[in-house]
């Protein structure tokens, strides 16, 4: 008999969530699945593939490829200006991968320009991405890091109003260790937690602040009750 599907938990740790799939663990491993963030990245237009690997029974997701969606492109592309795109493929410190760049300048440039530009970028990339993981690259440009650290190299050539990778993605995820991938992610988050102070609750606060108040109120009577005291002494005298 058929083993019967059933909705399962499926980790993606580049977003610390996870989705609820479908399925069961061997038939969905090594499929891929599609999730638009545009809603989580609050307007920005990305959607993300993700290879899902089987380990002991448990599906992980893997960022396969990062693109940006066509529509969210076109409303970044204004009247009067130029756009420079290219493709090339990268090596990471793990995995080969294609990226295509997409810039889009203020206003209209000549091509000497458009090819400063493009080369620029590119050797940016290829010396920066040759130093980290793949998977820390993807975190970079899910918190637009990776964009503001060469934003400003590619500013002095020309001024641009969007720099931003269209594409990013491998097709090497095989080879990469799923326990070395975020297990560094893992214990930043743990030493952050840690780090943060305990703060007192609602609870707490609310006790604390009746105490005091409770307090504040038998002395005030006490002291009402010490003047009421001395004036009938005064009267009586």
């Amino acid at each position: 008999m058929a083993e019967r599907k059933k909705y399962i938990d499926a980790e993606i740790p580049i977003l610390n969530s996870e989705i609820r799939i479908l399925g069961t663990p061997e038939e969905l491993n090594n499929k891929t699945i599609k999730l638009d963030l545009t809603r989580k990245l609050r307007g920005k237009g990305l959607v993300i593939t993700f290879r899902l690997f089987n380990k002991e029974g448990k599906l992980i997701g893997l960022p396969k490829k990062m693109e940006l969606v066509k529509s969210y492109i076109l409303q970044m592309i204004r009247k009067r200006s130029d756009y420079v795109e290219d493709s090339f493929k990268a090596r990471c410190a793990d995995v080969r991968v294609i990226v295509k760049p997409l810039l889009i300048t203020r206003k209209r440039v000549s091509r000497a320009v458009r090819k400063n530009l493009r080369n620029t970028a590119r050797e940016f990339l290829l010396e920066y991405l040759k130093e980290k993981n793949y998977t820390e690259i993807c975190n970079e440009l899910l918190d637009n890091t990776l964009q503001k650290m060469m934003f400003p190299k590619l500013k002095k050539i020309y001024p641009l109003s969007f720099c931003d990778l269209r594409v990013f993605e491998t097709k090497d995820l095989e080879k990469i260790n799923l326990e070395k991938a975020f297990k560094k992610k893992i214990t930043e988050d743990m030493e952050e937690a840690e780090e943060t102070p305990e703060e007192t609750t609602k609870e707490e606060i609310s006790e604390e602040s009746i105490e005091e108040k409770v307090e504040e109120s038998i002395e005030e009577e006490e002291e009402a009750e010490e003047s009421i005291e001395e004036e009938t002494t005064k009267e009586k005298e």
